[in-house]
């Protein structure tokens, strides 16, 4: 199901592409709006995208534009996390996986058992972000440290006064990704030292959106979802800057790029299969993925590539889709 946070940031960038078309249009150029109107072939099918609950809105937002120019091609996305979707995309159920950490051995053994072969492309970066209730104004930014006392394996921290006495006396309520999530996988390992180490006691979802809803609602919540979701719910969160050692860092576009933003910066990816990028609408939609991948970030609100992620990308993608035959000129 798409989103509808990205049906409405898209809107006025679906209008601007209507716009442009009509302009070539009554500009003398032959081509008709439509599937052609860029020079692109009209092109069919379905392109079954699921994952990363994280990755979802990257995907739906490529997925939208691309519409734009080929409106036949049907592109799906589902959120069954990271894990839940390389576990869906190893048994051929789905053609692209969205994964906010990268492939781990155990699920490459279980892609080559079903002869599904594939490749990793990173496409933006996030800034996973740490969040509490709007009303909390007792913190503004946490160290390391302390979430790790916090979320830690056996943890009973259940007040705010036992993160630190000088905070009041107020129930902590947790709120965090599940354990087939990437996010959950990322968040453990970078905060408790081990990945999949974690107290169990919080409400876990894969639904980066009860997770907003949860801490919204209660004053003493506190959760960690990635960057986008905290910049579409801003008015009803508060996203708390991180002390690594090096001072409190805020998540955003500048200090991820920078490299500030640590430890919780980090690379988003998704993952074509080689029978997806056989489909001349499958090599299509992952060059328009590719080739558009800092516009498709800026829309949904990531953090796009750093200039040298961008050339490894094209580098990548040039030599992907050479191997699977003729390219097919992106939408």
């Amino acid at each position: 199901m798409r989103n509808p946070r990205t049906r409405s940031r898209l809107a006025a960038t679906a209008g601007t592409v209507a716009l442009a078309l009509g302009a070539a249009a009554c500009g003398g150029d032959t081509a008709a709006t439509g599937p052609g109107a860029t020079g692109a072939p009209a092109l069919s099918g379905t392109i079954r995208v699921d994952g990363s609950s994280t990755v979802a809105p990257l995907s739906e937002a490529a997925a939208e534009l691309f519409r734009q120019t080929q409106p036949n091609v049907q592109v799906t996305v589902g959120t069954s996390g990271t894990g839940g979707g390389f576990e869906k995309f190893c048994n051929g159920e789905t053609d692209i996986s969205d994964a906010s950490r990268p492939i781990k051995d155990e699920e490459k053994a279980a892609c080559a058992a079903k002869s599904i072969t594939f490749e990793e492309l990173t496409v933006a970066n996030d800034a996973l972000s740490v969040v509490v209730n709007k009303e909390n104004d007792w913190i503004d930014c946490i160290t390391v440290e302390q979430l790790k006392k916090i979320w830690d394996q056996g943890s009973k921290v259940n007040n705010w006064n036992q993160v630190d006495p000088a905070f009041p006396d107020v129930p902590l309520k947790l709120f965090g990704a599940g354990t087939d999530s990437g996010t959950f996988d990322y968040f453990t390992d970078e905060i408790n030292g081990d990945e999949g180490r974690s107290r169990t006691d919080y409400e876990a979802t894969e639904d980066d959106n009860r997770t907003v809803t949860g801490v919204a609602g209660d004053k003493g919540g506190l959760g960690y979802f990635g960057f986008t979701y905290y910049e579409e719910n801003a008015q009803k969160l508060k996203a708390l800057q991180i002390d690594a050692g090096k001072g409190c860092v805020a998540p955003s576009i500048a200090t991820v790029q920078a490299g500030t933003y640590e430890p919780l910066a980090r690379p988003l990816f998704i993952y074509p299969s080689a029978a997806l990028l056989a489909r001349p609408e499958g090599r299509a939609f992952v060059e328009f993925y590719a080739k558009d991948a800092t516009r498709i970030a800026e829309e949904a609100r990531y953090v796009p590539l750093t200039d040298a992620e961008r050339a490894t990308l094209d580098a990548k993608i040039a030599s992907l889709l050479s191997k699977a035959g003729t390219p097919t000129p992106s939408a």
